[in-house]
């Protein structure tokens, strides 16, 4: 490691590269560009509380800071992962006896916001709307499900994107050529291409990209090579992992991502997903668990062996696991999208459901009732009831519905697949009780 490299001592290099304007921020021009909303705001000197919600290293905390330095403000940081509401009480009252003495405004930049439950947000609200503070939260959750109502109904949710591989080799080339903060002192090259295997490791972060790149020159300078190859910072990362957050808003979004192109047929985007979710973590039991899902509600009866194939895929994935079953789950994921489509049985089972919030209630006709004593069946249960076997083609003219449903009709087949056959069978049913 060069004297250079030692001079910084251990602040990591994302850090020592962290834009110190907003004229050096990449990626969130629609924001903080040359026509950007909330570089406008500023310029006309309003400074809104506000939530930034994006993905890890797209610049949230880097915005708020510039931001609030261009405002004139008093920044004070607060990490809700450290600190809790006690201590944030006494920073708002700090920031309130400032307003009033010295009528100096407080940005109070809140990182991971979200960590701090619905009941606690409520702390902030009266400096919010007092103007005490101008509250600026940063969150990687989605806002509409991690923020109480009323706190999220006083602040402006803005959207930051993940960063692209062209932002990232910015960044990258910006660090490596910078000689007081980044890598400009290093004996060490590192071409273009391999500057865009690094951007693609980040996966859109720019804290990771540079965490590689600075692991990658740390390395090359060890080793006494004066230039990082590609087969260097492909060991040094060991592996690209998929971006892949279970139990968060990405796990819902890979799901879904996986259900929807399931339901559309389309076998490749399926596949793709679906390894999206396996190689990043995800439990195969909840995979299994939508694709029983699918089989029900967006196959149903125009296959009815869908449900059998993903039943064995589940018994897969508690008999043998992962990785094993990775396999067992794709091939079920690809009969679900070749197979004929019917949504028909989750339709009607929808109606059921709707007719039965209405009127939840309604009684069992007394033919269909059972009548195990002798005085229900002197009360008429059971009176009027026809033995399907005994009637010819095994059906009776009898309403098995509620009085108040009769002759409803709540499944209404498709011509897919097996349902083609199904709904020939009905219209013989249905003559057969009109011949009755």
């Amino acid at each position: 490691m060069t004297e250079a490299t030692r001079d910084h001592g251990n602040t990591p290099l994302a850090d020592r590269m962290r834009p110190q304007s907003l004229d050096e921020v990449v990626g969130q021009d629609v924001l903080v560009g040359t026509d950007g909303i909330l570089k406008q705001l500023i310029q006309r000197g309003d400074f809104p509380s506000m939530v930034l919600w994006g993905p890890p290293g797209c610049g949230k905390t880097t915005i708020a800071r510039l931001l609030a330095a261009q405002a004139g403000a008093e920044v004070v940081t607060f990490s809700a992962v450290l600190s809790g509401v006690k201590e944030a009480r006494a920073v708002m009252a700090e920031a309130k006896k400032r307003r009033e003495m010295f009528g100096t405004k407080t940005v109070l930049f809140v990182d991971e916001i979200h960590r701090f439950n619905r009941s606690q947000q409520d702390a902030f609200l009266p400096y919010v709307e007092s103007g005490d503070i101008v509250l600026v939260g940063a969150t990687t959750e989605n806002p509409s499900f991690e923020l109480n109502r009323a706190l999220l109904s006083r602040l402006k949710v803005y959207v930051l994107e993940p960063l692209s591989d062209d932002d990232l080799v910015q960044l990258l080339e910006r660090a490596l050529h910078d000689p007081d903060r980044g890598l400009g002192h290093e004996p060490v090259s590192v071409d273009q291409e391999v500057l865009e295997i690094i951007a693609r490791l980040g996966a859109g972060d720019a804290r990771q990209a540079l965490n590689h790149l600075e692991m990658a020159v740390s390395a090359a300078v060890s080793e006494g090579q004066h230039e990082v190859r590609r087969e260097l910072v492909e060991r040094v990362a060991q592996r690209m992992l998929a971006v892949y957050d279970k139990g968060r808003e990405e796990h819902y979004n890979l799901i879904s991502a996986l259900h929807k192109s399931i339901r559309n047929s389309d076998v490749d985007a399926a596949l793709y997903w679906l390894g999206r979710m396996l190689e990043g973590g995800a439990d195969p039991r909840f995979v299994a668990r939508r694709l029983l899902r699918i089989a029900s509600e967006d196959v149903g009866m125009a296959d009815p062996r869908a449900l059998e194939q993903a039943s064995a895929a589940a018994h897969a994935v508690d008999h043998i696991g992962m990785p094993e079953c990775e396999l067992a789950l794709a091939q079920c994921a690809v009969y679900l999208c070749l197979t004929p489509k019917s949504n028909a049985l989750y339709t009607a089972y929808a109606a059921v459901k709707k007719e039965i919030a209405r009127r939840p209630n309604l009684p069992v006709p007394m033919h269909l009732r059972n009548a195990p004593t002798a005085m229900m069946k002197k009360l008429g249960y059971g009176k009027g009831y026809r033995y399907a076997h005994n009637e010819p083609g095994h059906v009776a003219d009898m309403e098995c519905l509620p009085a108040e449903l009769a002759g409803t009709t709540f499944y209404r087949p498709a011509e897919e697949g097996w349902e083609a056959r199904i709904r020939q069978r009905l219209r013989e049913i249905a003559e057969a009780k009109k011949r009755r």
